[in-house]
């Protein structure tokens, strides 16, 4: 800024003045009258018309951009548009929930015990495969309530096989058959270990005295179904499972017990008809009744008179109940209570896997009795001095049974089922299979008749 002619630079600014005009000053630490905001200083003539002469400008400070004189507006979504990404949210939160039950499922299937099978066949893989499914009733562990009704290990040693089916897979159909062998069928036992003490002439299910692959070669030798996996539930398990999801719903048709002689041996006692909650402990008894009784009227009971077989029907219609309260629960506590009580009570083969186990629950239905075609082996009660009360297998019907559960003809048999002499039971020569299988390795469709050991004495889900 030109300053006005005649004044030079600090005249008239004597010691402890600033430049001024007109002779004004201010001492030091005193506050200029002519002070601009900012700390500036305005130096100029005084009075109204003051011109200032000299300014400091301070900082320079940039102006904020100017947007055009007009405020800019968020577009707002259309209704169509905010419905869509709601529902783009909400599938991400269920894929989220889903991955992370399946991720759980996932962990606890993988917690369940493992053991090596060295009498198993090798799967290959596309190709169907047998999983051996075996109900253990050793009794290593037991207190309480079930000790008290079924007897300690002290009591009662060793383990048999209460139970045993055989699952077949077909991963190129996606079907899946089963096949029932009644525990008491009469044949020669295979790899069992010497000092056992036990005859090799006996009830199939003493086999699995010494684990499953005695069992496993008794029936491969014998039946010529080859055995590539193996699932087992030990005698806590039905009891676990049955309790898991807080009982089963069984409608009986008459009232039922176990009675051998005047002797309850499995605790079983319905005391009155329709349908009701069984926990796990009379569930079990249910499962284990050999001499199942049911009244027809008051004091007139009828015994069954299907023994093996038709235990092998109330059994799948206890797994049948359990599955479907399980799957009918929509409690995470009922449901974890289930797959821990699946976690400690299986053990099966370290080659199966756990998608295999999930494999075989989701898309094959293998443990829901009612979505399965179900066979049971064909056999006769009989007596023998050896083994006392036994199952004989029926030549040629149990040869065409296992043919229509496999798809095929089974293996040749080095071991045959006995008869109650001890002599082999063998498909007689001239007798050929009926149905045979298809081209595509599967037996055509059958018609069904009633299942042995189903009757109107049999309680049923409600």
């Amino acid at each position: 800024m030109s300053r006005p002619p005649g004044r030079s630079p600090g005249a008239g600014a004597g010691p402890g003045q600033g430049s001024g005009g007109g002779g004004v000053g201010f001492g030091a630490g005193a506050p200029p009258s002519g002070v601009a905001p900012g700390g500036s200083t305005v130096v100029g003539r005084s009075g109204p018309l003051a011109v200032p002469i000299e300014t400091d400008p301070g900082p320079l400070v940039p102006a904020p951009p100017r947007r055009g004189g007009r405020r800019r507006h968020r577009r707002r979504r259309s209704r169509g548009e905010r419905a869509v990404r709601g529902a783009v949210v909400l599938v991400a939160v269920v894929l989220l929930l889903a991955g992370s039950v399946y991720g759980y499922l996932w962990f606890r299937l993988g917690q369940i015990k493992s053991e090596k099978c060295s009498a198993c066949a090798a799967a290959v893989g596309g190709a169907p495969y047998n999983v051996l499914v075996v109900g253990s009733d050793s009794r290593a562990g037991d207190t309480g309530q079930a000790a008290k009704s079924f007897g300690s290990a002290a009591e009662v040693g060793g383990q048999r096989s209460d139970t045993i089916k055989i699952l077949h897979i077909d991963p190129a159909a996606g079907t899946a058959r089963l096949l029932s062998i009644p525990r008491d069928t009469y044949v020669a036992l295979s790899g069992m270990p010497s000092g056992t003490g036990l005859a090799t002439d006996n009830k199939i299910n003493t086999a699995f005295n010494s684990g499953p692959n005695p069992l496993i070669q008794t029936i491969e030798n014998t039946f010529g179904i080859p055995i590539n996996h193996f699932v087992i539930m030990d005698f806590d398990g039905v009891i676990d499972l049955v309790n898991s999801v807080g009982g089963i719903r069984l409608d009986f048709p008459y009232p039922a017990r176990d009675n051998d002689d005047g002797n309850n041996n499995s605790g079983l006692n319905i005391t009155h008809a329709g349908c009701q909650t069984l926990n796990g402990n009379m569930a079990l008894a249910l499962s284990r009744s050999r001499y199942y009784e049911y009244e027809v009227s008051p004091g007139d009971w009828r015994y069954d008179g299907t023994g093996d077989l038709g235990r092998i029907q109330r059994q799948d219609t206890i797994i049948e109940a359990v599955i479907d309260r399980a799957k009918s629960s929509y409690n995470p506590l009922t449901v974890n209570a289930f797959l821990g009580s699946i976690v400690h009570d299986i053990t099966k083969d370290d080659q199966m896997s756990t998608s295999m186990i999930l494999s075989l629950a989701q898309r094959y239905h293998a443990f829901s009795g009612s979505a399965l075609t179900t066979y049971t082996l064909p056999t006769a009660g009989a007596y023998s001095s050896e083994a006392g009360d036994i199952e004989v297998v029926q030549q040629p019907a149990a040869e065409q049974v296992i043919t229509q559960f496999l798809g095929t003809a089974p293996e040749r048999s080095t071991t045959p089922p006995l008869d109650a002499y001890g002599s082999p039971v063998t498909v007689p020569p001239t007798t050929a299979p009926t149905t045979p299988p298809s081209s595509s390795g599967r037996a055509p469709a059958t018609t069904t008749t009633t299942a042995p050991g189903t009757g109107p004495f049999n309680p049923t889900t409600c």
